[in-house]
């Protein structure tokens, strides 16, 4: 039987629908002898369930309890609503959260991204602007930059090689 029918039955049983479907509904209970028993064991399942449900006991009478209620909901809308405290933790915590992640990516990226002075000589000059005349010193090794500016530039190349290193 399917669950449409089975919802049609317990809305007759309780007295839930149309005088038309009722009618239907009756029709197919004399017609059915699945439909029959199923009623059946739907009435008697509502008679066991009404006849043995205990009565909700309050410890106070129903007035007093739903006036108990009407009392606190009247005292609850007469509060003015408070509006949040600002707590300067949770702000800064807010900010600076955000910040220390930005703060470690950058600091992740320059260490595993730029590329380290091991495995290199000891420095290299080199000249990537030449019409700005500006030549670069790196030593990778150390973490040295230099940058020499010379205005107005020249139009011939200098190529330098870095000094040895001294050894101890």
């Amino acid at each position: 039987m399917k669950l449409e029918q089975v919802l049609k039955l317990q809305s007759y049983l309780d007295g839930e629908m149309p005088e038309r479907e009722r009618r239907d509904v009756a029709g197919w209970l004399d017609r059915e002898p699945q439909a029959r028993a199923l009623f059946a064991e739907l009435k008697t399942a509502r008679e066991a369930l009404t006849g043995n449900e205990p009565a909700p006991a309050l410890p106070e009478s129903r007035e007093f309890y739903w006036s108990k209620i009407e009392r606190e909901i009247a005292r609850l809308e007469r509060e003015p609503a408070r509006a949040p405290r600002a707590n300067l933790l949770a702000w800064l915590r807010r900010l600076l959260v955000p910040t220390a992640g930005v703060a470690l990516l950058v600091l992740a990226a320059s260490v595993f991204i730029w590329p380290s002075g091991a495995g290199r000589g000891a420095g290299a000059f080199e000249s990537s602007m030449r019409d700005t005349g500006a030549t670069t010193y790196r030593d990778h090794a150390n973490g040295v930059t230099l940058v020499w500016l010379s205005y107005p530039a020249t139009d011939h190349e200098v190529d330098y090689e870095a000094p040895p290193r001294a050894t101890r």
